[in-house]
């Protein structure tokens, strides 16, 4: 039984289509529907004021998140929006675990095979370490 989805949301078009595979998984099974941003700080060593970055991103995402609640609201499926963070695929686990989530969903950004083996993927990274249900939507 699926009781609490997350959805790791970025505005993306792959992102939206998450979001709408996750919304209709929480319709049908009656479930929980979380939805999560991930702000990513500067790499280190950028010369720049981390924290102001750090809030203008935080601000960009919970604005963002607003249009989709305004979207969702008094819809068949209650959502909750939460901004992290930190590492995308890193903060995506964390929720989980912390939360008790039974399937997370995300979007499949697409970028090349080069840049998958340069950095790896956020969608790779946590179909590796979560410890639930992994569904990524391609666009």
């Amino acid at each position: 039984m699926i009781k609490k989805i997350l959805v790791g949301y970025d505005g993306s078009e792959s992102s939206r289509h998450a979001l709408e595979f996750a919304l209709d998984l929480a319709g049908k099974f009656g479930s929980q529907l979380r939805v999560l941003a991930v702000s990513r700080p500067p790499d280190f060593g950028t010369e720049v004021e981390t924290e102001a970055i750090i809030e203008q991103s935080r601000r960009y995402f919970t604005d963002m998140l607003e249009s989709v609640k305004t979207r969702l609201a008094g819809g068949p499926v209650s959502a909750t929006f939460e901004v992290a963070v930190g590492h995308p695929a890193e903060q995506i686990i964390r929720y989980a675990e912390h939360h008790g989530i039974d399937h997370i969903v995300l979007g499949h950004r697409g970028h090349t095979l080069f840049d998958r083996w340069l950095i790896g993927s956020v969608a790779r990274q946590v179909i590796a370490y979560a410890r639930c249900t992994v569904t990524i939507i391609r666009r």
